[in-house]
C-alpha cells in the first residue's frame, strides 16, 4: 500500500481518522475531517511511540496494521483457529473475559492460538452451545450476558490458572495424513483442515493431495459430496453433515473400525460450504476425529 501523509486528503484519511478516535486520539476541532495534518499527524506519531513502530507520521503497512489490530471489537469478526493465528484488540479482549470466567485462555497476548481455541470451546459447552471454538456472534452474546462478572476485573490474576490441553495434537507430526477434494465443494474443507492442522500444531504432517496418486501417507480422507464418491466401496464412509462433536465421534469410530495401513476414509459432504462457519465447523469436526482416532488405535496405523 501507499502510505498515507502529511497532506493527503481523502476516504483513506477519514478512516484512519476514525480509527484513531476509536482509540480515544484528540483530532482537534475538525475532527474527521479527511485532512491529514495537525492534530492528526500528532496522534499517529503518539500511536506509533506506544506501538514501538518508527515514529514518522507515516501511515505504512506496519502501522496500518496495527491500528487496524488495535480496534477490532469482540464481534467485529469470526474468531476461530486459523494460521496465521488472528490477532488484535478483540481477541485480547475475549482472552481476557474467558481468564476471568475461569477458562483459562493461556497469555493475554492478543493472539487466538491453540489454548484460546481450546478456552473458547469450554466456555461454549459451559454455555449450551456448539463447542466449535468459533467464536461468533452467539458465543458474544453469552459472554456479553456475563459482562458483570467479568468486566472490569484484573485477568492477569488468573493467568496462571491450570492450562486444559489444547487438542491432542502430538499425532499430527508423527502420522503423514493426505487429504483428497474430489470435488470443487470439497477444496474449501480441505484448505481448512491443513490450515488448521497447522495453526493446531506448526510440524503437523496433514498435507493436500491429488486424487489417484499414491502418496506416502498412512491415512487418506477423501473429501466429497455424495456424487462424488460413487458406488459404495469396502472402506471406511463417514457423513460429514454439519460437523462438530458427531462428526468427530464418526470419525473416531471409523479409524478405529480399520487399524490397516495405509487407511483411506471417504467423507460424504451433504452439499458445499455454505459459508465461512460451516466450512470451519465441519473442519474442527474432522482435525478433532483424526486426533481422537489416531490417539485411539493401536500401533499398525502408526508409522
Amino acid at each position: 500500500m501507499r502510505p498515507i501523509r502529511k497532506g493527503d486528503r481523502g476516504p483513506a484519511v477519514e478512516d484512519v481518522q476514525r480509527r484513531l478516535r476509536v482509540l480515544g486520539a484528540d483530532l482537534g476541532p475538525t475532527g474527521i475531517d479527511g485532512v491529514f495534518l495537525g492534530a492528526t499527524l500528532a496522534a499517529v506519531r503518539a500511536f506509533q511511540k506506544e506501538r514501538d513502530l518508527e515514529e514518522d507520521g507515516d501511515v505504512g503497512e506496519r502501522t496500518w496494521a496495527a491500528l487496524v489490530d488495535a480496534t477490532f471489537r469482540l464481534g467485529d469478526r469470526l474468531l476461530y483457529l486459523h494460521f496465521p493465528h488472528f490477532h488484535g484488540a478483540d481477541v485480547l479482549a475475549l482472552q481476557g473475559a474467558l481468564n476471568v470466567l475461569g477458562f483459562a485462555a493461556g497469555d493475554l497476548d492478543g493472539i487466538f492460538g491453540a489454548f484460546t481455541e481450546r478456552a473458547a470451546r469450554e466456555f461454549q459447552s459451559n454455555s449450551g452451545l456448539p463447542a466449535d471454538g468459533i467464536v461468533g456472534p452467539d458465543t458474544v452474546r453469552s459472554l456479553g450476558n456475563l459482562r458483570h462478572v467479568w468486566a472490569d476485573k484484573p485477568a492477569q490474576a488468573l493467568d496462571q490458572l491450570h492450562r486444559s490441553p489444547a487438542r491432542s495434537a502430538d499425532v499430527l507430526s508423527r502420522v503423514e495424513v493426505g487429504v483428497v477434494a474430489l470435488d470443487s465443494h470439497a477444496i474449501a474443507i480441505a484448505d481448512r483442515l491443513q490450515n488448521l492442522a497447522l495453526a493446531s500444531n506448526p510440524a503437523a504432517r496433514v498435507r493436500i493431495v491429488a486424487d489417484g496418486c499414491e502418496p506416502p501417507c498412512s491415512l487418506i480422507f477423501a473429501l466429497g459430496v455424495i456424487d462424488s464418491h460413487g458406488a459404495a466401496q469396502d472402506r471406511p464412509r463417514v457423513v460429514a453433515g454439519d460437523g462438530g462433536d458427531a462428526l468427530a465421534t464418526r470419525l473416531e469410530v471409523a479409524l478405529l473400525s480399520s487399524p490397516s495401513t495405509p487407511c483411506t476414509v471417504d467423507v460424504v459432504l451433504a452439499g458445499g460450504a455454505a459459508d465461512e462457519r460451516a466450512a470451519q465447523r465441519i473442519a474442527v469436526g474432522l482435525l478433532d476425529g483424526l486426533c481422537l482416532g489416531l490417539a485411539a488405535v493401536s500401533a499398525p496405523v502408526l508409522p
